[in-house]
């Protein structure tokens, strides 16, 4: 049986390194904003898992989060600091994971940085809460899933695809090397 990436008249496969990979993830990131925070990453065992929101992606493609002091995540960091982050921007594309090692601080001047109202939810301390700490996730590597000209025109291929009898599909895909 043929693979259905040797049907695609185009060139679906695009590996990214360096600064195109940091911009992409930014990209990717800005998206969906949430992700699943996935820690406790053993091979053959269930990994531990929850949502967590990204309050900064900075310029070298390092994500920031604001997180408790007493909750699973930074246990389980503290004995294991590889991590994955699993993001999805839409239905149909924005797909993206990352890889890396995550770093738990109480720096002050980043939880100020990082701080918005809305966390006062978690933090009834407001931004001077104890609890409040900052994590860090430098990644090591990733993989993506896009569109390569946005919805409308994969909509279009898709259509003209099951018209002709071809595989017009407009995704992209690749590994990703910060």
């Amino acid at each position: 049986m043929t693979s259905i990436n040797r049907e695609k008249p185009e060139k679906n496969l695009d590996n990214l390194f360096g600064e195109e990979a940091v911009h992409k993830i930014k990209e990717l990131v800005a998206k969906a904003k949430t992700c699943l925070f996935c820690t406790n990453i053993k091979t053959g065992q269930t990994f531990s898992t929850r949502p967590m929101s990204v309050q900064q992606l900075d310029d070298n493609g390092v994500a920031w989060f604001l997180s408790a002091s007493d909750s699973s995540q930074n246990a389980e960091i503290s004995r294991d600091s590889h991590v994955q982050l699993l993001f999805q921007g839409s239905s149909y594309s924005d797909f993206l994971t990352l890889s890396g090692q995550a770093t738990l601080s109480r720096d002050k001047a980043k939880i100020k940085e990082l701080w918005q109202p809305i966390l006062k939810d978690w933090f009834t301390g407001g931004i001077d809460d104890p609890r409040v700490t900052v994590i860090s996730v430098r990644p090591s590597d990733g993989y993506y899933w896009d569109l390569k000209h946005g919805m409308a025109v994969a909509f279009v291929k898709k259509i003209v695809g099951a018209v002709t009898g071809k595989t017009l599909d407009d995704s992209i895909e690749g590994k990703l090397k910060p």
